[in-house]
């Protein structure tokens, strides 16, 4: 008998999803827009603090739209975290603007506060011009040293466009992530803490930009009794339908994270004295919804390391992946200039994220256990 495949990390309704849904047929409020997305704008902006929110397609329409809020064009440099996904910097080339690549530090992963001041300081020094706008990321729901990061692009009056894709219910110093930039970036992709199918948000505590972003992603459709436009708009707005489910979905977003917290516990347990390393919060002022638990194996290991565990996951239908490919190292972003670099590549050589899901069994833990013990056996 085949086994059922264990998946990194599954959409797992668990609310009242459905209810919200039906809602909307029910009312008949299924065209783009509606009181769904009204009142998940809402909860959104409440559960984070971040003052207002606008509902969109996706993270990397957010960012997109942030961008273009602040002006960033040709010839304009963008500061991005290189160890992430691309949706993160892609949105930089939709601009036709220069992104700069800064690496991360090796406790958080995400961006070295250090090498962002020096990136910084070095474009001045090189172009005559500050960059444009930051844009660090909270990788796998692990803050970043965030306010460090404010910190630094205050001195220099940069905006931060805060990308907490991976990191809804994460906190530093108790402060929800995705409040602490001038923008804040949420994904509701499925394979996220809460998803929508797909789908994304921009939040601000500047209620004009937020309303410039709900403007912009519907067409950018001036008001007249006819379609007038007089700038460039986007199709980016989230569908009411869709909205529903992430009303359901929030309800249940601090048990979600609860539930993927006790996950890195789990792993935790299981690699206790085997050399891996699980990625955790270093210390009280860091709050992760570890949204995917990821481990680091030795260093030059030929029998314990990532390609050994996800061949032996693999042959029991386990789906496992190898931490983020840097920017740096991807052939669309080779030839863009790098701040450090060797603390990324270390990581995505030997690290690995493991199935993560808010909706993992008990007996799905087992198979993964017996896995890890028999390749933890092989190595010894």
């Amino acid at each position: 008998m085949e086994k059922s495949k264990i998946w990194l990390s599954s959409p797992h309704m668990a609310g009242n999803e459905q209810k919200y849904v039906a809602s909307a047929f029910e009312t008949n409020w299924i065209a783009p827009l509606g009181p769904l997305v009204d009142k998940f704008e809402s909860v959104l902006a409440d559960y984070t603090g971040a003052g207002h929110c606008a509902a969109l397609s996706s993270g990397t329409a957010a960012i997109h739209l942030a961008l273009e809020i602040l002006g960033v064009g040709i010839n304009d440099e963008v500061i991005v975290q290189s160890f992430t996904f691309c949706g993160s910097i892609n949105p930089v080339l939709y601009q036709k603007a220069t992104p700069i690549l800064v690496d991360s530090d090796p406790v958080t992963w995400n961006m070295d506060p250090n090498l962002l001041r020096e990136a910084i300081e070095d474009r001045i020094k090189a172009t005559g011009r500050k960059p444009k706008a930051v844009i660090p990321v909270h990788l796998y729901g692990m803050p970043a040293r965030i306010d460090e990061i404010m910190q630094v692009c205050a001195e220099y009056e940069i905006p931060v466009i805060e990308d907490a894709a991976e990191a809804l219910g994460s906190t530093f110093k108790g402060q929800k992530l995705g409040s602490f930039g001038d923008f804040g970036i949420l994904s509701f992709n499925g394979n996220k803490i809460i998803t929508t199918s797909g789908g994304g948000a921009l939040l601000s505590s500047n209620e004009e930009w937020v309303a410039k972003a709900r403007f912009l992603s519907t067409q950018a459709r001036d008001k007249a009794i006819h379609y007038q436009h007089s700038e460039l708009g986007y199709n980016y707005r989230l569908s009411n339908v869709l909205a529903g489910i992430g009303v359901g979905q929030m309800e249940v977003l601090d048990e979600f994270v609860s539930l993927r917290r006790s996950n890195n516990q789990f792993y935790s347990d299981l690699f206790k004295g085997s050399g891996i390393t699980v990625h955790q919060e270093s210390s009280v002022d860091f709050f992760s919804n570890h949204w995917l638990t990821a481990i680091l194996f030795p260093a030059d290991s030929v029998l314990l390391n990532k390609e050994v565990l996800m061949e032996a996951l693999l042959e029991e239908s386990i789906e496992s992946r190898p931490l983020w490919k840097p920017m740096h190292l991807q052939p669309l972003y080779s030839e863009s200039k790098m701040y450090g670099g060797q603390v990324s590549e270390d990581l995505f050589e030997r690290g690995l994220c493991l199935p993560s899901g808010s909706n993992l069994t008990d007996s799905d833990r087992d198979r993964i256990a017996d896995v890890v013990s028999k390749v933890l056996r092989n190595a010894q």
